[in-house]
């Protein structure tokens, strides 16, 4: 008996719908699956075999295929158990109601006893159901809130495969959808951060300078000597960032969830991510890749920040993998039969000490590094990396009355509210420009147009090429930083203030710096 099941597979951050169709033979004994399965898809019959004996059905001792259709598409993964399992007990007429088995997509790792295990991808699987016209989707239940998140489509969560087969032995009856107000936990959510820059006594100098890189989108680099604060700044980054929309929540939840990334009974990640990866990541874990392609730390981040914690010790080739990306807000993953685009826009936020033993520059203790040994430390940081980096920001160690004082700091709804209203002005600048949304992503035939500058403003420009010696790279940089800092004094000009502002937050343009 010819039986259909159906079920999906992911690949990038998209669903392809996958059509199980099982054949019982009449002859034979042996157990075959077609369709391009990994070893994983194959060792499913040995898990099936198992539930069956377990929960009293019976595993047909005669010839089984099993044909996964698209055939020219590879599956991979455990999460084909269920469908398979189901495909088996329907052909062998243990299922006698089937006729609404086309109406569901069916996915799940199967235990040796018959529970159901979590899977990867649900919700590109959910939003693939409904596309294709599914009335339903099954999915393990710790899957269950982050495919509910899916309107019109009925999502059941299930704990063990007796629970499917009593819904379709009881006409559909026996499990109920679950319910997702996705709107209100989206925006209930939104603003429960655990950390503040209200903790964080003193650094006015860099909270303003992460507050111009929030309000632009501008990539930015901390350099300042050990325990001056700068992984304790980085981390409250996402706190003033503008809160997500529905639209952004929904692909950061797509990319997490098929990295296995997010928590059990999870919905929508309602927050911008914070990525903080090991110096010692590989060029692949970072920008993604693998024999099925997942994503990397760089698409982890999309849409929030990606902090990389001491750079210069960073691998160089792991470093220059992220210029592509940077410029594209898009990773491409190429193999030999597949193409996978992942999203990577994000904002990178960088911290490094000046020098190997950290203290150059430093107002009170003496550097100990060798003659030229600086200049060698921060070459290992390319230039055209680092010209993709808007904000070099000097941090200074805290004085220890700015450290006990007992004065309120400024807030991180504070400085958020400023970043808001200035994102609105660009907002508004940018609508006519697809996929442009903040100054940090301005082209140079854009900055012509927008950031006219005063003949004061150019000859202060000027000046401070010359006298702080700024590479030529520098000058684009400064623009679209003083055009940020103007739309956060709601200006519609960029005032000589607006520059100078700018301008200091070129320490490593600056030729000599490191001696």
């Amino acid at each position: 008996m010819l039986v259909k099941t159906y079920g999906s597979a992911v690949y990038g951050v998209e669903a392809i719908s996958i059509t199980i169709e099982v054949n019982w033979m009449a002859t034979g004994t042996e157990y075959m699956i077609v369709g391009l399965p990994d070893n994983a898809v194959k060792e499913s019959m040995q898990r099936v075999e198992s539930t069956f004996k377990t929960n009293g059905y019976t595993m047909p001792r005669t010839r089984i295929v099993i044909n996964m259709a698209p055939a020219d598409i590879k599956k991979s993964g455990t999460a084909f158990d269920l469908p398979i399992a189901i495909g088996v007990l329907a052909a062998s007429e243990q299922i006698r109601n089937i006729e609404a088995l086309d109406k569901y997509v069916i996915m799940g790792e199967l235990s040796l006893d018959g529970s159901v295990r979590p899977i990867k991808g649900a919700l590109p699987i959910a939003i693939q159901a409904r596309k294709e016209g599914f009335k339903g989707l099954f999915v393990p239940e710790v899957n269950a809130r982050e495919a509910g998140m899916v309107n019109n489509l009925d999502v059941y969560g299930v704990n063990h495969i007796k629970d499917i087969i009593s819904f379709f032995e009881n006409g559909e009856q026996g499990l109920y959808p679950i319910k997702i107000d996705t709107r209100e936990e989206f925006f209930h959510s939104q603003y429960d951060f655990e950390i503040d820059f209200a903790d964080v006594k003193g650094q006015e100098n860099i909270k303003r300078a992460l507050e111009i890189a929030a309000a632009g989108g501008h990539n930015a680099i901390l350099i300042g000597p050990p325990g001056a604060g700068k992984t304790m700044l980085a981390k409250r980054l996402p706190t003033i960032l503008p809160p997500l929309t529905l639209h952004e929540a929904l692909e950061t939840t797509k990319i997490h969830s098929v990295a296995g990334k997010l928590p059990e009974n999870s919905t929508l990640v309602s927050r911008r991510p914070f990525r903080s990866p090991h110096h010692t990541i590989s060029d692949v874990a970072l920008v993604g890749g693998g024999g099925t392609p997942q994503p990397g730390e760089i698409s982890l981040a999309h849409n929030g920040v990606l902090f990389l914690d001491e750079l210069p010790e960073f691998k160089r080739t792991v470093l220059e993998v992220m210029r592509q990306p940077m410029e594209e807000r898009r990773v491409t993953i190429s193999r030999a039969k597949v193409a996978v685009d992942f999203p990577a826009s994000f904002m990178l936020l960088a911290s490094m000490n000046p020098c190997p033993c950290g203290y150059y520059n430093h107002p009170e203790r003496q550097c100990t590094c060798a003659p030229g040994t600086v200049q060698k430390y921060l070459n290992k940081i390319s230039g055209p990396l680092l010209d993709r980096i808007d904000l070099h920001v000097e941090v200074t160690p805290v004085a220890f009355g700015e450290l006990s004082t007992t004065k309120p700091q400024q807030t991180s709804a504070s400085i958020r509210d400023r970043v808001m209203k200035a994102r609105e002005i660009q907002a508004e600048r940018y609508k006519e420009h697809n996929g442009i949304y903040a100054n940090a992503q301005m082209s140079s035939k854009m900055l012509k147009e927008i950031c006219v500058i005063s003949p004061i403003g150019q000859n202060l420009l000027k000046l401070a090429m010359e006298r702080l010696n700024l590479s030529a790279r520098a000058y684009d940089r400064i623009l679209k930083v003083a055009r940020t800092i103007a739309d956060l004094d709601a200006s519609e000009d960029i005032k000589p203030e607006h520059l100078a502002e700018a301008i200091q937050y070129r320490s490593l343009d600056r030729e000599g710096w490191a001696g």
